[in-house]
């Protein structure tokens, strides 16, 4: 039987943790190291960065990250995959190979492409999701750097388990339990601790970077080194797992992964298990991210203080509406949000005081720009008692929107060029099964009737919340089968809307997760155009979960007097 395979991952996002690479080649063993730079805004950030010079468009963070520390994972045997080639893999390939000449270091360098699609007018991007099939081709022709563009974020984890242990494309339950130790790792310190509802319980104050140990069989063990912070259990890896996810089929190019079927054991101190994963053929069709620029935004805070907080909003607007009229120029979305985080009798000024956030969007630059920075200006000393803002008004700057299309896999050349430079065609991953829906699984038995008291969701429940293009999904777990037995009753969608009264006019689908003791909402349209868009407070629904945790929902009294619950 061929050893475990023990991949790490070293960035979770473009401007994670600067030192997490070399962290991770110093703090204990590995095979491989992954980073996954690349989301759907970083797309819209690398196209305007390749407008400016064509030769950009990768990560550069990645190439700074490895001037540090190559001859370390060289001297370590440590191989590198990550997805820091945006637009531009060929690009970053040939710029580690000069760093590599130019420290003496020498690796073979590799890199996939393919993803990039003909970019219809008016968008600046269009790339397709690859799968890990080209990193396994590079891998097995001896690379130790292999640099991709828009690949799924599991393929930086699927594609060197099934270069080490020889999985086939059809090896669907393997490469499924691969997928999903990928979606754990992808994200790097939430794994680990970080943004997890009951942070409280651990220290996280600075957490470890996770790593996954990957048997031949797909089974994996989630963990990190030895003395680093953070903590993996059960709860910090349900967290991920239900993150930017959907129902129980979860999609990608390489298999689609059934989530109803994972099973995770507490193997240890900061040791998690998934297994029994099941996995089924991928879809016919590949996601195609769309990037382009939407228009122009400006955004002005206003400061209100003390006493007549609604009265003084009421004078700004009408001042502030006024003053466009005048100018003769109205942006063509003009939003205004009260926030109240003042209080009455505060010691100190800052709590005082309310925030009153004015946000414009048009096509034209010149409606969200000086017109609307001169209006806000010229109220100084002509408005509201204690009139300030938080910073100057500024002229403006634009926003982007992505877009998701589906093309079939056959029209996408997937193709891994080798460290000899030779160019090596991944075939397509079919046959394919067309995905439905999964039947809704057997509720549990409801809780027995008995006392009850009204607090936050989140004593019992934990949350966590993230965006796909411009839906949001809500992932929410509990700890012990009687809370399961409560929440998967309690938390139906129109709860779910009830309290969040924002989703109240939007289609919200439920999905029920029991192996998980979990609910996955979807919220569709909550964040408009997407993150690039900016369309709301929270742009990409990261603090959800926690809206939602906050709410008050009655509550059997025997769940809130859990030891675990009130640990």
């Amino acid at each position: 039987m061929t050893r475990p395979l023990r991949i790490g991952n070293a960035s979770g996002f473009y401007g994670d943790r600067f030192d997490a690479v070399r962290d991770m080649l110093t703090d204990g063993p590995l095979d491989v190291l992954t980073g996954d730079y690349l989301a759907e805004l970083t797309m819209l950030i690398l196209g305007r960065s390749r407008l400016k010079d064509p030769k950009r468009g990768y990560a550069s963070t990645f190439l700074r990250q490895l001037e540090e520390n190559l001859g370390l994972a060289h001297e370590r045997g440590v191989k590198i995959v990550a997805n820091a080639g945006g637009l531009n893999p060929a690009g970053l390939a040939d710029a580690v190979r000069e760093l590599a000449d130019r420290t003496g270091v020498p690796v073979r360098v590799a890199h996939v492409e393919g993803d990039g699609r003909p970019v219809p007018d008016g968008f600046l991007t269009a790339n397709a999701y690859l799968g890990g099939g080209g990193v396994a081709a590079c891998l097995r022709a001896g690379a130790d750097i292999v640099v991709t563009g828009r690949v799924t974020d599991a393929a930086l984890v699927t594609g060197p388990a099934a270069a080490h242990f020889g999985w086939r494309p059809d090896d669907h339950d393997a490469l499924a339990g691969a997928v999903v130790a990928g979606h754990v790792l992808e994200c790097g310190t939430q794994a680990t601790g970080g943004n997890y509802a009951f942070f409280g319980d651990h220290d996280v104050r600075r957490p470890g970077f996770p790593l996954a140990e990957i048997h031949e069989d797909g089974s994996s063990v989630i963990t990190k080194h030895d003395g680093t912070g953070g903590v993996v259990d059960l709860g910090t890896v349900t967290a991920q797992l239900l993150y930017e996810t959907g129902g129980a089929r979860y999609a990608g190019p390489d298999v689609t992964a059934r989530l109803d079927t994972v099973t995770l054991t507490q193997d240890g101190t900061d040791r998690v298990r998934i297994s029994g994963v099941r996995g089924e053929a991928p879809p016919p069709t590949l996601k195609v991210g769309l990037n382009r620029l939407g228009g122009w935004r400006n955004e002005v805070v206003f400061v209100l203080t003390g006493l007549d907080i609604e009265a003084k909003a009421r004078l700004v607007r009408d001042q502030f509406a006024d003053a466009l009229d005048r100018a003769g120029t109205k942006p063509a979305e003009v939003r205004w949000e009260l926030v109240r985080t003042d209080r009455a009798d505060a010691a100190t000024e800052e709590t005082a005081s309310a925030l009153l956030r004015l946000v414009v969007r048009d096509p034209d630059a010149e409606a969200v720009g000086r017109a609307v920075s001169g209006a806000a200006v010229e109220l100084a000393l002509g408005s509201y008692p204690g009139f300030h803002v938080t910073a100057p008004p500024g002229k403006g700057a634009p926003y982007g929107v992505f877009e998701a299309a589906y093309v079939p896999a056959e029209d996408v050349a997937h193709v891994a060029v080798l460290p000899d430079g030779s160019r090596e065609v991944i075939p397509v991953a079919g046959p394919y099964r067309e995905l439905d829906e999964v039947p809704e699984p057997d509720l549990p038995e409801p809780l027995p009737a008995g006392p009850t008291r009204t607090a936050p969701l989140g004593y019992v429940a934990g949350a966590r919340s993230g965006d796909k293009g411009g839906d949001a999904n809500v992932g929410v777990w509990v700890r012990t089968d009687d809370a399961w037995r409560w929440l998967a009753h309690e938390l139906t969608v129109r709860r779910f809307q009830e309290l969040l009264p924002e989703t109240a006019g939007l289609i919200v689908v439920r999905h029920v997760l029991p192996r998980l003791r979990a609910l996955n909402f979807v919220v569709h349209g909550l964040l408009g155009e997407g993150v690039a868009a900016q369309a709301r407070f929270d742009p990409q629904a990261k603090a959800v979960g926690e809206w939602l945790r906050s709410r008050h929902v009655t509550v059997p009294v025997q769940l809130l007097d859990e030891p675990e619950v009130n640990a």
